[in-house]
C-alpha cells in the first residue's frame, strides 16, 4: 500500500483522502499545515499522528511515497519541485503550475529524477464519463463546435463583496474563474479537440482585479469552442457538442453526470454511466496504478503529462489575451 502525504487541509483534500482509502491502495501518514493546530486537528480527523509545519522537515523525515498537493495555486510549482527533488511522487491540484516557464522548470527537475512521477489531479480525465465523450465524438460525421460552461457562485466572493481578498481572488496566488473552474473546461477542450490554433478571453474583472467570470472563444480550423466560466454568479445551463444534425448534451461539463447523444432524428440515447460518489476515486487508482508499475503504464503517464502541458499553455494564452497577469509573474521567456 502506497503511503500518502498531504499538503492542505481543506474539503478537498479530505475528499482526495477518503477517495485514496476507498481505492484500497493509499493510506495517509502525513499531514502538513504552515498551522500546527490546523495539522493536529486534521491529523486527529484522520487517525494519523506526524505532523509537519517545517516544509523541509515534512520531505526530509515524513514516512510517506507520495504527496498530495492542494495549497494556494501560485505555491503548487514551488512545493511540487521540492517534492521532486526530495524524490516523493506528486499530486498536486489543478491548475498544476501557474505559467509555461513554471511547467518546463518542473519538467526538468523529473527529467533530472527519473523515478519520481507527477501528475495534475484533473479528476474528470479519469472518469469513464469522459472517455465516452471522446468515444463519440470520433463517431460524429462533422463537428460544427461546442459550447462548454461550468459557472458556481463561490461563497468566497461575498468576501470579495466585503472589501477583502481572499486567496482564489487573488492575483497573488494566482486565483480567478478561469484557473479554478475554467481549468475542468480547458481540459475538456484539449482533451476532445485538441490545441485550438488560436484564442480569445474576455474576463469580468472583479475588485481584486482577477476575472470573476468570463468568455473564452477557442478557433479550431473548422469550428469554434466556447468556454463560458464564472465564480460570481450561478448557470444551470447544459453543455453541448454539436454536430451536422446531431448534438451531445452533458448536464456538467466538469461533473459529467449525464450525457444525452441526440441522433440525427432526434431521437435520445443515454450514453453516461453514473458517476462515483466521490468523484476522485478514478484518478487515485490511476495515479496508483502508474506509481505501483510505472513500466507497464507509462504511455498513460506520459500522455497526461502532455495533455497537462497543453492545458497549461492554454490557460496561459487565454490569461494573455484577457490581460490578466499574477503578482510577481515571469514574463515568458525568462529565466
Amino acid at each position: 500500500m502506497l503511503k500518502l502525504g498531504i499538503i492542505g487541509t481543506n474539503w478537498i483534500t479530505q475528499q482526495f483522502i477518503d477517495a485514496a482509502h476507498e481505492s484500497g491502495a493509499w493510506q495517509l501518514t502525513t499531514v502538513y499545515s504552515r498551522h500546527q493546530a490546523r495539522a493536529s486537528a486534521f491529523a486527529t480527523k484522520n487517525h494519523v499522528t506526524a505532523t509537519y509545519t517545517d516544509l523541509h522537515a515534512f520531505f526530509k523525515h515524513g514516512d510517506f511515497d507520495a504527496v498530495y498537493i492542494a495549497s494556494p495555486n501560485s505555491l503548487h510549482f514551488e512545493q511540487a519541485e521540492l517534492a521532486v527533488e526530495y524524490g516523493k511522487h506528486v499530486i498536486v491540484e489543478k491548475p498544476a503550475v501557474a505559467s509555461p516557464l513554471e511547467y518546463d522548470q518542473l519538467d526538468a527537475c523529473l527529467q533530472a529524477h527519473p523515478d519520481v512521477r507527477c501528475f495534475e489531479a484533473a479528476r474528470q480525465l479519469h472518469e469513464p464519463n469522459f472517455q465516452r465523450v471522446q468515444a463519440q465524438i470520433a463517431r460524429m460525421d462533422q463537428i460544427q463546435g461546442a459550447t462548454l460552461t461550468y459557472m458556481k457562485y463561490s461563497s468566497r466572493y461575498d468576501a470579495v463583496l466585503a472589501g477583502e481578498t481572499p486567496n482564489v481572488f487573488s492575483l497573488k496566488y494566482a486565483g480567478g474563474a478561469l484557473q479554478d473552474l475554467g481549468v475542468y473546461l480547458a481540459y475538456d477542450a484539449v482533451g476532445w479537440f485538441g490545441m485550438p490554433d488560436a484564442v480569445a478571453y474576455y474576463p469580468t474583472l472583479t475588485a481584486t482585479k482577477v476575472d470573476g467570470k468570463g468568455v473564452a472563444v477557442l478557433k479550431y480550423p473548422d469550428f469554434t469552442v466556447t468556454l463560458n466560466v464564472g465564480k460570481t454568479s450561478n448557470s444551470y445551463l447544459p453543455s453541448e457538442i454539436n454536430g451536422l444534425r446531431d448534438t451531445l448534451v452533458m448536464d456538467n461539463p466538469a461533473e459529467l453526470g449525464k450525457l444525452t447523444y441526440y441522433a440525427a432524428d432526434g431521437t435520445p440515447h443515454d450514453l453516461g454511466v453514473a458517476p462515483d460518489a466521490n468523484p476522485m476515486l478514478s484518478e487515485a487508482r490511476d495515479f496508483a496504478r502508474v506509481i505501483n508499475d510505472p513500466q507497464r503504464y507509462d504511455a498513460d503517464y506520459q500522455a497526461w503529462r502532455e495533455l497537462s502541458r497543453d492545458v497549461n499553455q492554454l490557460l496561459f494564452n487565454l490569461r494573455q489575451s484577457g490581460q490578466i497577469v499574477f503578482t510577481n509573474e515571469l514574463p515568458r521567456g525568462a529565466k
